[in-house]
């Protein structure tokens, strides 16, 4: 590009040649890269900021928080973060997070149905997305920056003017039923076996309810229901709007004019005059353990020239911690040591092909389809389970590596295999954040659990300091606590839960002689 302005071109006699007016009278190929072209500007290189991109934090006047970070680029991403989520479904039948999920950017009191919606943000280069947790409901939007206060208005509308016409709740109703046929269909059941494994560690309380809406509860939840559910979780001192690559100003005045300013939520005059409102479940969460089983026949799910093998799936959990505990990071950097994937996985060090359950597991038993690590933190309680695939000839084989590997975290803890987890956590933590929606959503859900965002490089840091006792400590903590264990396919050969139990609380992890005997 440097020499665009000195490069002609003739097409006499098939030749390219160079014009030679402003090299000073030389052929252009025969100047000296060491020293600069002549009557060329001099180049202007970026300089590097010295501004560090500060996240700011604003209550309003009704609690709502507001929280944004500036960053460079014509586009933005906004939205609201609610602590909703089926923990919080006690009072009522589970699956309103599902529902809500579904009927995310539908008509409201402005915006009549979700077709208009979408196609004022495909003005502005925009597309929205309704996820939801065990713990928060998101509704966000990623759109050109010139239309921040259309995007606020829209999410504004969405989150606290939901009109849910009866048209969409019976679509929301197929969809969700649709959903529950193709997840029961599928080979893979990892959605299914992460809600049998909550609803093993937790059980009938708080995390352990279902996040996937029960097929019995489909016809049970009205629009009644959901408003007075909406009415008792999502109020403003429940929720952040967070966005990245705007002014904070510009972001708050909108919040201010379309979140506080704009009038109450549909469901205070929506609901009943008689409805009582549900008290909120503030309840702290209660880790019991235990085992939930579903014996099923999977050697016909996967049709096809290449159809899967027929596995059977276990997954062996233990308590470990919150995100505001101060193991949290140990327990992280944990499960970044033990790593895992599946038996066909391509790709070098990066991929984690140095991780435990690599070198102990999958690389050592042919037979063994998949072995991965799992840490699920929680406000109040954490996860950290195994999932596992094999042939059900296997699985009394399989749970006993697992089991195994389990124990071994509270053993001997190698330099190099340490080092090697804390580079890739820290790694894999700045790169993610190098996305404009991984920001948003880190901003969000630390504004919304502790009122602040630390920035990553104190989690870099903090990382870098775990050491060989921290991994250790952690690990005999969370052995401490009873496992959950989530088994679905031909169980035939799975182990008795007291067995498994037995040998998580030995040092070597070995089941009872008394099971290989007479099993």
């Amino acid at each position: 590009m440097l020499l665009q302005g000195c490069r002609r071109f003739s097409r006499r006699r098939g030749k390219r040649q160079f014009c030679s007016v402003s090299t000073g009278g030389k052929d252009i190929t025969s100047l000296s890269l060491a020293q600069p072209v002549t009557s060329i500007p001099a180049p202007k290189y970026a300089a590097p900021s010295d501004i560090e991109h500060e996240t700011k934090v604003t209550v309003l006047e009704n609690g709502l928080r507001v929280a944004s970070e500036n960053k460079f680029g014509q586009f933005c991403t906004v939205g609201v973060l609610i602590n909703s989520g089926s923990r919080y479904e006690v009072a009522y039948p589970s699956g309103i997070s599902h529902f809500l999920e579904k009927l995310a950017f539908g008509s409201n009191t402005k915006y009549k149905n979700r077709d208009l919606i979408l196609q004022n943000l495909e003005k502005l280069g925009g597309i929205c997305d309704c996820q939801g947790s065990r713990d928060t409901l998101i509704y966000a939007v990623s759109a050109e920056t010139r239309g921040l206060d259309k995007v606020v208005d829209i999410l504004s509308h969405v989150a606290l003017q939901p009109l849910i016409t009866d048209e969409e709740m019976e679509n929301a109703r197929m969809t969700i039923s649709f959903e529950l046929e193709s997840l029961n269909m599928r080979p893979d059941p990892e959605p299914l076996l992460m809600e049998m494994i909550h609803a093993a560690a937790y059980r009938d309380n708080t995390l352990g309810l279902p996040k996937i809406c029960p097929e019995e509860n489909i016809p049970l939840i009205s629009r009644e229901i959901l408003y007075s559910y909406m009415q008792s979780v999502h109020t403003p001192d429940r929720m952040v709007v967070a966005g990245v690559g705007m002014e904070h100003e510009e972001l708050l005045k909108s919040c201010q004019k379309h979140f506080a300013q704009s009038g109450p939520p549909i469901w205070t005059s929506c609901l009943p005059a008689g409805a009582n409102q549900r008290p909120l479940d503030q309840s702290v969460s209660q880790y019991t353990g235990g085992i939930v089983s579903v014996e099923k026949d999977l050697s016909n799910v996967s049709l096809g020239p290449t159809p899967m093998p027929e596995l059977a799936h276990i997954v062996v959990g233990l308590e470990s911690c919150s995100h505001k505990d101060p193991d949290f990071i140990a327990f992280c950097v944990l499960n970044m040591m033990m790593g895992g994937g599946g038996s066909f996985s391509a790709g070098g060090p990066g991929k984690g092909m140095y991780t435990r359950l690599y070198l102990n597991v999958l690389n050592k038993y042919h037979w063994m389809y998949n072995a991965t690590a799992y840490n699920q933190a929680y406000e109040d309680s954490g996860l950290f389970c195994i999932h596992a695939s094999a042939h059900p000839s296997k699985l009394k084989e399989l749970v006993e590596i697992i089991v195994r590997e389990l124990a071994y975290t509270a053993g001997m803890v190698y330099p190099d295999e340490l080092a090697r987890a804390k580079r890739q956590l820290q790694s894999m933590l700045m790169m993610n954040l190098e996305s404009r929606p991984v920001v948003f959503e880190d901003i969000g859900r630390q504004v919304l659990a502790s009122g602040m965002r630390r920035q990553p490089e104190y989690y870099y840091e903090e990382i870098g300091k775990v050491t060989e006792s921290d991994i250790q400590r952690v690990a005999t903590r969370m052995l401490r606590s009873k496992p959950a264990v989530a088994a679905y396919g031909t169980l035939d050969q799975l182990p008795h839960y007291a067995d498994i139990e037995t040998a998580l609380n030995s040092k070597n992890g070995r089941m009872p002689k008394k099971f290989l005997l007479f099993r």
